[in-house]
């Protein structure tokens, strides 16, 4: 009888290989087939929020389901991350993120129930998002220089804001400070509400993704003295880069889509690859770049590593940071 079974072992093995096969396709074949929950770590009308409306929009167009977006504020992005860690690994529950919960929360919270590095399988980049210095009008400031002569006057007065403690408006400031020699009040708010104290005067600077603030800039309320990033945003052109006015820092911020760790990599790469082909349509590609986003298309395996390498950057600018959550 034992030999009976070690022999048949290898017939046993193909025909449970071709079972799993066959049902991976049809799983992929039919996925999907009910709407689609799509998370959001963020309040609505931030840059999260508008890219994965448009993300959500394209899917709904590309495959006839539903694509649901759901604003799970708090904690820093890690609600959201939270709910999606912990959901089933089917496809069904997706997260849009930006860098803060996804690079910096692993290594400023400390025993996170559910870690981004660890918990969520990274399927697409959506845009990398320049991150733009931006002033009251009302504070009659006009540039880079102007800002810095200003704080030096006031050492111990001189505040920023930030979406967050964490943020990539947080971690982007800190950097300014440090690089720019000032010392300046981080003063974190919640979400998107940073920008209507900074419009009222109430606050003296904040550097904030182009998207979220790109209409106020337009309008006049506030005013862009420098981007972050290595080059100038094509939405905003006539905007230097901080490299450019003297001072050495180039970052911005990134937002991508994610699932559950254990997501069948056969729905992954569909997902991916859906994104991809959004991205790559000159409509959508338009009307991201005008809100200040710049498509950057990866595939599974880049997108992954891409993560990972922002996470082990920004590990030593966060603890020196001094950061600690609320």
């Amino acid at each position: 009888m034992q030999t009976s079974f070690t022999s048949n072992a290898p017939w046993r093995t193909a025909c449970l290989s071709l079972v799993l096969s066959l049902c991976t396709g049809w799983a992929l074949a039919e996925y999907p087939d009910k709407p689609i929950k799509l998370v959001v770590s963020f309040t609505a009308g931030g840059t999260t929020d508008i890219l994965a409306r448009e993300v959500g929009m394209q899917l709904t167009a590309r495959w006839g389901v539903p694509v649901v977006v759901e604003n799970r504020a708090g904690a820093a992005g890690n609600l959201g991350t939270e709910i999606v860690g912990r959901a089933a690994p089917d496809g069904y529950t997706l997260l849009a993120n930006s860098f803060g919960p996804i690079a910096i929360n692993p290594t400023l919270f400390k025993n996170l129930p559910v870690n981004a590095q660890r918990d969520l399988q990274p399927i697409a980049l959506i845009a990398e998002v320049p991150t733009v210095l931006v002033v009251p009008s009302v504070s009659g400031i006009h540039s880079l220089p102007e800002l810095l002569k200003f704080a030096k006057e006031r050492p111990n007065d001189i505040n920023f804001a930030s979406t967050g403690i964490g943020t990539s408006a947080h971690m982007t400031g800190f950097l300014f400070s440090q690089r720019a020699k000032l010392n300046a009040i981080h003063v974190p708010y919640k979400g998107a509400e940073a920008t209507r104290d900074l419009v009222a005067g109430r606050i003296h600077y904040m550097f904030a993704t182009v998207p979220s603030v790109i209409a106020l800039i337009k309008a006049g309320q506030l005013k862009a003295l420098a981007v972050s990033t290595k080059m100038r945003s094509r939405s905003l052109p006539d905007v230097p880069t901080l490299k450019e006015l003297g001072v050495d820092m180039a970052t911005g911020s990134w937002f991508g889509l994610f699932a559950p760790k254990g997501t069948p990599m056969a729905i992954v790469q569909k997902l991916n690859e859906a994104v991809i082909k959004a991205l790559d349509d000159a409509q959508v590609n338009a009307r991201l770049v005008a809100q200040g986003a710049e498509p950057v298309p990866m595939n599974v395996d880049e997108f992954s590593r891409f993560v990972r390498t922002e996470y082990e950057t920004w590990i030593p600018i966060v603890r020196d940071s001094g950061a600690k959550p609320e």
